[in-house]
């Protein structure tokens, strides 16, 4: 078995250290956990099928790997958790979305997803969407997600979610064991 590892995907246009990235990875790293903030440039710029390729040949996948996303980088681990061939203990999609939220372009995201497949590759799924979100992450989206593959939906009035600090998802990861 190997460690305990979190992979962080950032959201449109950010860096590995934007919002509460970085805050979140060394209490993390605190409490154990291998973690990995790598910085895609091309999330949400090049085409899925495209960048998911290149993406998955870059990281080591496997049981013992949480996920977590945030916007553009919450929207691609849809795709990622489709594509998978393990089972991940646990994916944390933050202000994610499998529609398009606004009209800008959003070439993250599939035009169709398995989503059988996807809920089969992630024991433990949780979406942290809220009701006043600046580029359209909504709840409501939060919510479309939650009723194609279960889990657990948590609506708050946070924006989209770029604070420094993001402590409900600090509480949401386990212990590694």
């Amino acid at each position: 078995m190997s460690a305990r590892r979190v992979i962080l995907f950032h959201g449109t246009g950010a860096t590995p250290e934007a919002c509460w990235y970085p805050w979140i990875a060394e209490r993390l790293r605190a409490r154990g956990y291998l973690v990995e903030v790598p910085h895609h440039p091309g999330i949400n710029v090049e085409p899925i099928a495209e960048f998911l390729p290149g993406l998955l040949a870059a990281h080591t996948l496997d049981d013992e790997t949480i996920l977590i996303g945030h916007s553009g980088g919450a929207a691609l681990l849809l795709a990622v958790l489709e594509h998978l061939d393990v089972v991940v203990p646990q994916a944390i999609l933050v202000a994610g979305y499998a529609t398009p939220p606004n009209d800008e372009d959003e070439p993250v995201l599939q035009e169709t997803y398995d989503w059988h497949r996807i809920r089969s590759h992630v024991q433990d799924l949780w979406f942290l969407n809220s009701v006043t979100d600046m580029f359209g992450c909504d709840a409501d989206h939060g919510r479309a997600m939650f009723d194609r593959l279960g889990g657990t939906l948590v609506i708050r009035d946070d924006d989209h979610f770029v604070d420094d600090t993001l402590p409900l998802l600090d509480r949401i990861i386990p212990d590694p064991a």
